[in-house]
């Protein structure tokens, strides 16, 4: 049994960083839902992906609102120096080549003000989820380097000030749910997912706990959450 506390991506978020009145840049900014709770909580949002494609979602759901989205890479993101004051990676540090980790904080700290945050959340290579899902795409090598470069931040000029680990309840309505949320995020996991669909049947139903709706299976998802600063001059 865990002895983190359980909570959601955005919670642990909030409590960390001040959001309102700040200029925020959400790297890998998916479909756009962090976006949209980062523009609610009264922060000026840039929402980054690597292509028109990948942003199309995102504004088609942004309802108008002030967030801007740019096409561009988080080593080499699409902005000004010293433009920002926070710099959000919400699971998407790990999809970064591992060659190109320390460059993507580097960057991150170019674009950032003097007293500004990079905010990095990684999942960690453990717990229920992660064997579920290693079976379409076994994520350990990736998840691993990120926790290497995040420990060596003084080499992209910054400072750890603060480490919190966290679970994260994930809750999916059943197998064919889960398939449309792995296939979502990268559509080459399709054939992957298709020949396995009886194994990860079995492993959907053997892992995790039975959830409140029939049929619905609930998985931990272990969580590290970082916060760093510019290192002093």
């Amino acid at each position: 049994m865990s002895s983190r506390v359980q909570t959601s991506d955005l919670a642990v978020l909030a409590r960390l960083v001040e959001l309102a009145g700040r200029d925020v840049v959400d790297v890998g900014c998916g479909g756009g839902g962090l976006v949209r709770e980062l523009t609610a909580r009264g922060a000026r949002v840039v929402g980054v992906a690597i292509s028109d494609e990948q942003l199309a979602p995102a504004i088609a759901h942004d309802a108008g609102s002030d967030a801007r989205y740019l096409v561009g890479r988080a080593q080499a993101l699409p902005l000004e120096d010293a433009s920002a004051d926070v710099v959000v990676f919400m699971r998407s540090l790990h999809h970064v080549p591992t060659a190109d980790l320390m460059r993507s904080l580097r960057e991150a700290r170019r674009v950032l003000q003097p007293d500004g945050i990079a905010y990095v959340a990684e999942p960690l290579a453990e717990g229920d989820f992660f064997a579920l899902t290693s079976l379409v795409e076994d994520e350990l090598e990736a998840r691993t380097a990120v926790q290497a470069a995040l420990g060596e931040p003084s080499r992209a000029g910054l400072h750890r000030a603060l480490t919190v680990d966290y679970d994260v309840r994930v809750r999916i309505a059943d197998h064919h749910a889960l398939r449309h949320r792995m296939v979502s995020v990268d559509p080459e996991r399709a054939a992957i997912f298709d020949a396995r669909e009886r194994e990860l049947a079995e492993a959907f139903e053997g892992l995790g706990e039975a959830g409140d709706q029939p049929g619905e299976r609930c998985f931990v998802a272990p969580m590290r959450a970082e916060v760093l600063r510019l290192r002093p001059s």
